[in-house]
């Protein structure tokens, strides 16, 4: 559910690549996690707003997560591995807990504290992208755009976040080349 206060170029990407993307281009680099407001609209654009709480502890957790994040992509990017430790100590946080009642199988997230639902969750869901396919965890091809997407592209293809706005900038520079030449 897309908040209309969300200034962000790029949103409605999986859990973990959505979070990663509270950081955008400009100068200087945009960050939407700057403030408890803007970690009140991810939230709210992400429909955790009535699970989690808005206060500087889980603003705290979320942005620890998402410095695992970047650094397990940015190796990525790189064909280098990462050490996976800031990954893991937030997911030592939570666990998933699975059950079995009249209805059928349940599960639910259980975790330390209130503070570390969202980037818990957040942690899950790259580990959900990975299990999809590493491959399609992209970065933007565009040399100025730091936003990352899933690729479900049936060929795996995609390269561009948005291809209205970066994919769009490349066209048009690779024209702009070619009849200045």
């Amino acid at each position: 559910m897309a908040d209309p206060r969300d200034p962000r170029p790029l949103i409605g990407e999986p859990l973990a690549l959505d979070l990663l993307n509270t950081r955008w281009a400009g100068t200087p680099v945009n960050d939407l996690l700057a403030d408890l407001d803007g970690y009140r609209i991810w939230l709210t654009a992400n429909g955790l707003a009535e699970r989690c709480p808005v206060d500087r502890d889980s603003l705290a957790a979320v942005l620890t997560v998402r410095t695992a994040l970047q650094e397990l992509v940015d190796a990525a990017d790189r064909q280098q591995g990462a050490p996976p430790d800031g990954l893991n100590r937030v997911l030592a946080h939570g666990r998933l807990r699975r059950r079995l009642t009249g209805a059928g199988p349940q599960q639910s997230v259980e975790v330390d504290g209130d503070q570390w639902l969202a980037a818990w969750l957040a942690a899950d869901n790259y580990l959900e992208l990975l299990d999809q396919g590493a491959h399609r965890i992209k970065a933007c091809a565009h040399p100025s755009c730091i936003l990352h997407f899933f690729d479900t592209s049936q060929n795996g293809r995609r390269r561009w976040c948005s291809m209205a706005v970066c994919g769009n900038r490349a066209k048009a520079a690779r024209h702009y080349e070619k009849v200045t030449r």
